[in-house]
């Protein structure tokens, strides 16, 4: 299942990126960044020369985890046992071959550091895809670690990925591919994001803005969903 219903939807626009809402995410909302298949897929596509967002260098065309009503989903990992489940493949990458598929971000409220907490990355390097996880040991680390969670994963070749926050600050990683490709890792985050108030991200966030229009990043999701118990 694929259930738009609890996101919203930034999009590379010139001159500025437009957020389409929930509300119009799901009624029929499709355009050049995010077309509709007739599998039920949904297919997103950011160009390197697209617009970004104020905080970042890199333009996306990437969803935004919401409330049913629209408002803006935020929490803290105490609250409640967090997942965010995907099936999806990469089509196309850009020239610097990354592309950021799904993410745990904080936000910019007071008290929280507005940093990624996780992202699962796909790298197309030498004539392999391989997934990796891009993890932040601390809110406010400038340095990531970047762990390999799957390799000799093909563009075009359908994975997905599961991603789990515990109440006591367990995050789990998972990847499995439909050629068997897998790997997962577990970590106790630090006691430093207890106060961040987090939410999911997932579609096509390239880390790349150079080079000609056509040049940039396209991802086709099957299934996407998010969950708080």
């Amino acid at each position: 299942m694929l259930d738009l219903t609890t996101w919203n939807l930034s999009i590379p626009t010139e001159p500025t990126p437009t957020t389409i809402t929930t509300e119009r995410l799901n009624n029929g909302y499709q355009s050049r960044y995010f077309r509709r298949n007739g599998d039920g897929s949904v297919t997103f596509w950011v160009p390197v020369t697209g617009s970004t967002t104020e905080d970042a260098r890199y333009p996306r065309s990437e969803l935004r985890e919401t409330q049913r009503d629209g408002s803006l989903s935020n929490w803290q990992h105490a609250s409640n046992d967090s997942y965010l489940s995907a099936v999806l493949q990469v089509d196309q990458v850009p020239s610097r071959n990354k592309v950021v598929i799904g993410q745990i971000h904080s936000t910019d409220v007071p008290g929280s550091q507005n940093d990624p907490l996780a992202k699962v990355q796909y790298h197309y390097r030498r004539g392999v895809g391989r997934v990796e996880l891009l993890l932040r040991p601390r809110p406010g680390d400038s340095e990531v670690q970047n762990i390999l969670l799957a390799d000799n994963v093909q563009l075009g070749e359908r994975f997905g990925y599961d991603l789990r926050v515990t109440p006591s600050g367990r995050l789990g990683v998972s990847v499995a591919s439909s050629d068997g490709d897998e790997g997962a890792v577990y970590r106790q985050l630090s006691s430093r994001w207890n106060t961040q108030y987090l939410y999911f991200k997932a579609g096509a966030y390239i880390q790349d803005n150079y080079g000609p229009d056509k040049e940039g990043g396209r991802v086709t999701f099957y299934h996407l969903n998010s969950t708080h118990r």
